[in-house]
């Protein structure tokens, strides 16, 4: 007995020396745990376990575990251990300490740049000229800080291509760029495209500057909400001239902000070119704008032509100016809803020449100037009439190029030889894991608590890190759509529990299996449809923008769900397994979604169906 007994201790003994090691077996780490918990809640059904979940799993040892679950139940405690819970733990999170390149000097050719602070840099710079190629692209959250930039240079010209493409909520700020400069130019090309809840501001941008030219071409091009800022624009410059080239084209609910944009300014010229054409709901603000100029041209060209609803105002724009000439040409045309605001528009100004041509409906006008203001093919159409042709189909045109092609297609797609694109399915987040729910269930998790989480991460009121959580958390706490169960989940115990309530204990998980054929024409192999091809109910879920993996899961009723093999078109090769769902009931789904913009017909009269994404997933029965 007592040399059984010995052996059972010593059993024990090297048991906790192992889990304390972290060993990779180790059942009693995060990954170890959501193995059991899997195994204990999901019925046998002789499927593998899903890696792709349960590599998703914390990769904290047992003993690091324990240690952050007692850190977290202190939000002052946890923050003051910030850097090795993130380290540890596979976290995002946002530290002060990117490289700094201040004061360098030199013409420099920056290629693929991320993080980086220009502080004071190319200040007092004579002439020659500075290169950003595809600068801060793609994937993840960064923050580029611009500071002081280009200060007093003479002749000194920036390029900047491809700046902040296809980024996921970046935070770029130009404080002080090209103040006090003389000649020279600053160019922008294809800045902010494609790019999701953008949050850029230009501060006292090219403010007293002397003949300095500023060019933005294609400007947030298929940019997703966020917001735009540009204050003390080009304030006291002199001769300075500015060009915004298709800025905001077939964007979706982007904010822009110009304050006290060319205010003092004189002889300047700036051009509007195809200003915020074809967008979705967007939200633009000129406050202050050439106030008390002096002999500038203002030129709107196409100004938010072809838009959908959204909304303009213009505060004091052009008020106590002289000799200005404001030019709106085709201003709103062809808009379903919307409307602008001018207030105290030109008012005390002497001299100058208002044209607006072609201008649309839902304008209104209070203190305008009485004279030198000219409107030509004044459209006079109400907002009422303008939604009856759209619901009757004579308003706005559908243009499916706002949705990406591929995005949503039609159930007989679906089937052998049938060739298609594929839309861009990469995960563009950063790459995290979950927390175990011992130290998740303890962290706040709602927007009443979101400054104890900012005190945690060390996130600023108005940083992207906060305004990431915070509309992570809305959308978490939204009331959900008719016939929708959901919850968000900071844990594969928390994903299971919410599945298995809905769908029961026999089910298990997909995903796509890889990247392999996005953004490029495709060929449908071999089509499995799941449970049958029968309708059912499946589970689906969706990263959230957060330090951990959190997901946001909903139940979605009356379903088909397949397993397709992805071909190469001209080679036959199998090159990947999508997981496709489609929706057979989207009567409750909004007219403006983007798959009736690409499809057509309109709620409930067609079934849609999409790819699931790389590391999105949907629960449903076992075959």
């Amino acid at each position: 007995m007592r040399l059984l007994l010995f052996f059972f201790l010593l059993l024990s003994f090297n048991t906790v020396a192992f889990v304390l090691a972290g060993g990779a077996q180790n059942p009693f780490s995060p990954k170890g745990y959501a193995i059991r918990y899997w195994n204990n809640k999901i019925a046998k059904n002789g499927l593998p376990k899903p890696s792709f979940l349960i590599d998703k799993a914390s990769p904290l040892t047992a003993a690091d575990c324990a240690v952050f679950a007692k850190l977290a139940g202190d939000a002052t405690t946890l923050s003051g251990h910030l850097h090795d819970f993130c380290s540890k733990a596979n976290l995002f999170c946002r530290f002060d300490s990117s490289p700094s390149l201040k004061k360098r000097k030199g013409n420099e050719d920056f290629d693929r740049y991320n993080d980086r602070d220009f502080s004071n840099y190319g200040s007092g710079r004579l002439g020659a000229g500075d290169s950003f190629r595809t600068y801060s692209e793609e994937f993840g959250l960064d923050t580029n800080n611009f500071r002081r930039y280009s200060r007093r240079s003479v002749g000194h010209s920036d390029g900047f291509a491809s700046y902040a493409r296809k980024k996921n909520m970046p935070e770029q700020s130009f404080n002080g760029y090209g103040t006090m400069s003389a000649g020279g130019k600053g160019e922008f090309s294809s800045y902010d495209e494609e790019v999701n809840v953008p949050h850029v501001k230009f501060i006292a941008y090219s403010g007293r500057t002397d003949g300095r030219r500023q060019t933005f071409k294609e400007y947030a091009t298929d940019a997703n909400s966020g917001e735009e800022g540009f204050a003390g624009y080009s304030k006291e410059s002199n001769g300075d001239k500015n060009e915004f080239a298709s800025y905001a084209t077939n964007s979706n609910v982007v904010t822009s902000d110009f304050k006290r944009y060319r205010e003092f300014g004189n002889g300047g010229n700036d051009s509007f070119s195809s200003y915020g054409f074809d967008t979705n709901v967007p939200q633009n603000t000129f406050q202050n704008y050439a106030t008390k100029g002096n002999g500038g041209i203002e030129k709107f060209d196409n100004y938010r032509a072809d838009t959908n609803g959204g909304s303009d105002e213009f505060n004091s724009y052009g008020k106590k100016s002289s000799g200005e000439a404001i030019d709106f040409q085709n201003y709103a045309g062809k808009n379903s809803g919307g409307n602008s605001t001018f207030t105290s528009y030109a008012r005390d100004a002497d001299g100058q020449t208002v044209d607006f041509k072609v201008y649309g409906q839902g304008r209104t006008f209070k203190e305008y100037a009485k004279e030198g203001v000219m409107f030509s093919q004044y459209t006079n159409t109400s907002s009422a009439a303008m939604a009856a042709a759209a619901i009757s189909g004579r308003g706005k045109k559908v243009n499916s190029s706002v949705v990406e092609p591929g995005r949503f297609f039609r159930e007989e797609m679906l089937k052998k030889g049938t060739i298609m694109p594929m839309p861009d399915i990469r995960d563009k987040m950063p790459r995290r894991s979950f927390l175990p729910r011992s130290i998740s269930s303890k962290l706040p998790f709602s927007t009443s608590k979101i400054t104890e989480l900012q005190k945690i991460f060390h996130a600023g009121k108005d940083s992207s890190m906060a305004k990431m959580m915070r509309n992570s958390l809305m959308e978490c706490e939204r009331a959900p759509n008719p016939n929708e169960t959901k919850q968000c989940v900071a844990s594969i115990e928390d994903m299971i529990d919410f599945a298995t309530s809905v769908l029961g204990r026999n089910l298990t998980v997909r995903t796509t299996e890889s990247t392999r054929g996005y953004n490029s024409k495709i060929m449908i192999g071999g089509v499995k449809g799941i449970g049958g091809g029968e309708v059912t109910a499946s589970v689906s879920c969706h990263e959230s923008s957060f330090p951990y993996l959190v997901y946001y899961c909903h139940a979605v009723p009356k379903v088909r769900v397949y397993e397709a093999e992805i071909l190469d078109p001209e080679s036959r090769a199998r090159m990947n397994l999508g997981v496709a769902v489609c929706h057979l009931d989207t009567s409750s789904w909004s007219p403006t979604h983007g798959a009736f913009l690409a499809l057509g017909p309109g709620p409930g009269k067609i079934e849609v169906c999409h790819w699931i994404f790389h590391n999105d997933m949907t629960w449903t029965a076992p075959n």
